[in-house]
């Protein structure tokens, strides 16, 4: 672990603040070309990046069987996470999906318990409880309008989503000791290019035939700024902070994102949303006002 706590912050806080961008950048650029384009786009471009600088990055120590924690961590996400994550964002807001993310800190630390022994606390449990009943709640009040037709499917697929991350995040804690924090963010993006590629050849996926800045600018800043830029100081960040700490600072992608989906995209939230809201970040902060109990010996470590 690091002894100083202020790089993996830093990290942390700038990853939380670019994957909050993210949803803004991809309802921008599915106005443009078609989600399998866009999500294959940015797989591209992180590939491409990757291959550059790969005889730098190229640094692990291959242990018996971890071939199953690296193709369950890039199954996971960015594989499964970004088809339900597209298919969430053409369902519901940036801003409701961008709350939904805030169940995922109290995911991981129930993971967390159950994969590497950490404890989970009753006042864990209850703000986890107050924070599903505030997501569903959240859900239910979503109003239909052009960009939001089913927010309580949106919704709901954006939880899916969440729990691919949490299978992402123990994966990756788990592998984070013997392969270097780019080279894992590098299998992400080669194999999530692999998986999205037969999605184009698709009969009902729309090939772009023109060249739109919009788009185009907005594939560019997923594939580099949130591909290698967001995954990057994560992973960092989680080869040296437990995976319940660095999880916790998930809670701060809903409060950037809805901040930039009003700024950028003029979204707003009804009342009843923002009742919900607070009793997600009720929820949240509950869970996140404990003390920090040992590890349960016996349990696996990463």
């Amino acid at each position: 672990m690091s002894r100083s706590p202020y790089l993996p912050t830093f990290c942390l806080i700038t990853a939380m603040l670019l994957w909050a961008s993210s949803f803004v950048a991809l309802k921008l650029a599915f106005q443009v070309y078609d989600p399998m384009v866009v999500i294959f786009g940015r797989m591209a471009v992180a590939s491409l990046c990757f291959l550059l600088v790969f005889r730098w990055i190229w640094r692990f120590e291959y242990r018996r069987g971890d071939y199953k924690y690296l193709l369950l961590m890039a199954v996971a996400e960015p594989c499964l996470y970004f088809l339900f994550e597209t298919a969430a964002l053409q369902n519901t807001t940036a801003g409701q999906a961008g709350m939904i993310t805030a169940l995922a800190p109290l995911m991981v630390a129930v993971g967390a318990y159950l994969w590497f022994g950490e404890r989970v606390t009753r006042t864990t449990l209850l703000g986890f409880a107050l924070a599903i009943v505030g997501a569903c709640w959240l859900s239910l009040a979503g109003d239909s309008d052009h960009s939001a037709p089913n927010p309580l499917l949106g919704n709901f697929l954006e939880f899916l989503a969440m729990v691919c991350a949490t299978v992402y995040t123990l994966s990756l804690k788990h592998l984070a000791d013997r392969y270097s924090t780019w080279l894992l963010t590098a299998v992400q993006a080669w194999l999530g290019g692999l998986f999205f590629f037969p999605f184009l050849l698709l009969p009902q996926t729309e090939l772009p035939t023109t060249v739109d800045a919009q788009g185009l600018g907005a594939i560019l800043y997923l594939g580099t700024l949130i591909n290698i830029g967001a995954y990057g100081l994560y992973n960092f960040a989680l080869s040296r902070v437990p995976a319940g700490q660095a999880s916790g600072f998930i809670n701060l992608i809903p409060v950037f994102t809805l901040a930039l989906a009003y700024l950028v995209l003029g979204e707003t939230l009804n009342s009843a949303q923002i009742l919900a809201s607070v009793l997600v970040f009720t929820g949240v902060y509950i869970s996140q006002s404990r003390r920090r109990l040992p590890p349960v010996a016996g349990n696996a470590g990463a």
